[in-house]
């Protein structure tokens, strides 16, 4: 067992006004950004590093702050943006499919707040079984934990972190608002009948910032997806058809007006969003059920630990030393109770039936118990930027909808679909929260924090990140739409993740869905677990975690390939900076310069929104800062490169310096 950094016989101010505040304030911001780019991306990253870099460059203005306050502010940062992730994959389908016509405050707010503090309050009995018993890794929390304990060099690193905001937030300011270039590199082109080639690349300097968090292992197998869907798949699926005749199944399905308005340049994309991204819903299905399988076996100790937990009520906190105490297991049970109220009724106002919402209410119980055990378990092995949240939320949602279509019969799609879009929403933000959760415990756990501390600031990071997401959810309805572009809002935020889960839930109740492109996406995602399990069987470090290879193939290819670029830059900044005394100080400064192209690009396209939607209503044109209205990419393309030039750079520098 680690020894804390601070001895549990030591007694540290944890919970201060200024540490909840703070923490509140920083949830607010992270999880808009992460809404944001959630919706962009269809991914997200975790915030805990950053957060523990801010936390300490703003406690350091403060006279006796210490590493244990720090921690909980990172703690309830680190919430809010991880709910953003639950909402953003599932909530906007509701208004996708049209079920609502704009984000409802209330329904928003009580869905993320109920299933964040649920998240946490399922994870409580299961921390001394992950966390100490089984001493899984937590990358991020091991990570977050070193950070910390680095002190004054973390709050100087934060340079890092405004220097990547300032650059993220010029780059969307040029592009998206004064429109100096297009931010969309993109060549296609159609031979004959037969062949088809394409190549794009978002000129998001967040996406590439992405891939680097993620690595290239992971960055190679989103761009990999991307490649069967778009280099393999569709070529096949136009070189065996004919162009004619794909082109004719395009306008019946309601892509073009006629034949004559295909062409090479929207060929793509069009037979992308109404069959071959359904490659990637085939292989989530897959992939979300063989993670639970996978974990079936190790999953057994943490649940015993779990349920006996809660049959004993837990130990009292006078029994127990600092670092151990929990929240008492009779608060966690009156707790879930409380939690499980407001949903009931929010699924009643949907569906109106008592039956049908109890089966609902049941259903999100044992899932988001279920759920974010595994997303807890998954946390500590792989991190919580790579935990399948998407496979395991797209389950829920299959299940539920076939449930609820047994229960509701035929006639009701629309509620249907939405009910168990709202199962689906509850747990996604429950198993989101969950890992977070479980990341943070294993930093505090190293650091010597007090468990039940932690869990409080965890709410009030959830509660501080729920209040605040229905408003900017609305504001980037009103000022990008979200979902498919329209002529009025050609620039519209994708939500690949939320439109993923609405063609599942539709796809049970209404039909229409391409299962013959489903089918072929399950048998993809069938061969490459059994590969990855042959990787496995020889100790080879390369491994191809399956959904992973399922974002890709969902994924728009202009994402794909930037991601990838992400993973190839940090590849070589691993070789580059390998021989140098101070590598850890350069992984750090690059982590934080990723982080803040994230965060400063994520905030600027809020705050665009927001500046659109005043102008809007004031009866303005919403174009007025528009420079250009045709551009070229090539001056995005340059200076996409100086950045990633720039931040190669800086991280060598640094990993070489004598500081």
């Amino acid at each position: 067992m680690e020894k804390p950094y601070i001895d549990s016989n030591t007694s540290l101010p944890e919970i201060t006004v200024k540490a909840v505040l703070l923490g509140a304030a920083l949830s607010v911001v992270l999880s808009a950004a992460n809404a944001y780019f959630g919706l962009f991306a269809g991914l997200t990253v975790s915030a805990s590093i950053p957060a523990a870099v801010i936390s300490m460059a703003l406690l350091r203005v403060f006279k006796n702050s210490n590493i244990l306050e720090n921690n909980l502010v990172q703690t309830a940062a680190s919430a809010g943006e991880s709910l953003a992730a639950g909402v953003i994959f599932t909530i906007p389908a509701l208004v996708i499919m049209g079920y609502w016509e704009e984000f409802n405050y209330f329904e928003t707010m009580a869905i993320a707040m109920c299933g964040g503090i649920l998240g946490i309050l399922f994870t409580i009995p299961l921390r001394r079984a992950l966390i100490v018993e089984e001493n899984l890794k937590f990358p991020e929390g091991v990570a977050t934990a070193e950070v910390l304990k680095t002190g004054e060099e973390g709050g100087k690193a934060v340079k890092y972190l405004v220097w990547g905001s300032i650059i993220g937030g010029l780059f969307k300011l040029a592009d998206s608002a004064l429109n100096l270039w297009s931010g969309l590199f993109e060549k296609a082109a159609l031979v004959g009948q037969k062949f088809y080639g394409y190549f794009s690349l978002n000129l998001s300097p967040a996406l590439v910032a992405v891939g680097y968090i993620v690595g290239l292992n992971i960055a190679f197998l989103v761009f990999f997806g991307g490649v069967i869907t778009w280099w393999i798949a569709m070529p096949i699926y136009i070189g065996s058809n004919g162009f004619d005749a794909v082109a004719a199944e395009l306008v019946a399905l309601g892509s073009f007006e006629k034949i004559s308005d295909v062409n090479a340049d929207n060929l793509g994309g069009a037979l992308w969003s109404a069959k071959m991204r359904y490659l990637g819903v085939g292989a989530m299905v897959v992939g979300g059920l063989w993670a639970l399988l996978s974990l079936a076996g190790s999953l057994g100790t943490a649940f015993k630990a779990g349920i006996s937990a809660f049959k004993k009520g837990g130990t009292s906190m006078k029994d127990q030393i600092r670092t151990e105490m929990d929240t008492p297991m009779s608060w966690v049970i009156i707790a879930i109770g409380v939690m499980i109220v407001p949903v009931y009724l929010i699924y009643q106002s949907a569906i109106g039936d008592v039956t049908v919402s109890m089966t609902m209410t049941l259903i999100m119980v044992v899932a988001g118990f279920l759920f974010a055990a595994v997303a807890g378990y998954m946390a500590g092995l792989v991190g919580s930027s790579n935990n399948p949240i998407s496979g395991v939320t797209i389950a829920t949602i299959l299940f539920a909808s076939i449930l609820l279509l047994t229960l509701m019969g035929t006639g009701n799609e629309l509620a249907g679909a939405a009910g168990a879009i709202l199962i689906g929403a509850v747990v996604c933000c429950a198993a989101a929260i969950a890992g977070d959760n479980m990341q943070d415990l294993k930093a505090g756990h190293l650091l010597g924090a007090t468990p039940y501390k932690q869990q409080i600031m965890q709410v009030v990071g959830v509660v501080a990140g729920a209040l605040a997401i229905p408003i900017v959810l609305n504001i980037l309805l009103i000022g990008n739409g979200i979902g498919a572009p329209t002529p009025e809002q050609p620039e519209a935020l994708a939500a690949p993740q939320a439109t993923l889960m609405m063609s599942v839930a539709q796809g049970i109740f209404g039909g229409g869905l391409p299962w013959n492109i489903i089918y072929i996406g399950a048998g993809i995602a069938a061969a490459i677990i059994a590969f990855d399990q042959y990787l496995k069987s020889k100790g080879s470090n390369f491994r191809m975690p399956v959904l992973a290879v399922a974002v890709g193939l969902y994924l728009p290819f202009e994402l794909d390939s930037s991601i990838f670029v992400g993973g190839v830059l940090a590849y070589m900044l691993t070789k580059a900076t390998k021989p140098n005394k101070n590598i850890e100080k350069g992984n750090n400064a690059g982590l934080l310069l990723a982080s803040g192209l994230i965060t400063g690009e994520a905030l600027m396209g809020i705050l665009i929104a927001g500046l659109t939607v005043g102008v809007m209503k004031s009866g303005g044109d919403p174009n007025a800062m528009r420079i250009f209205e045709d551009t070229s990419s090539w001056p995005g393309l340059i200076i996409f490169g100086l950045i990633i030039y720039f931040i190669y750079k800086t991280v060598v520098k640094v990993s070489k310096s004598d500081e």
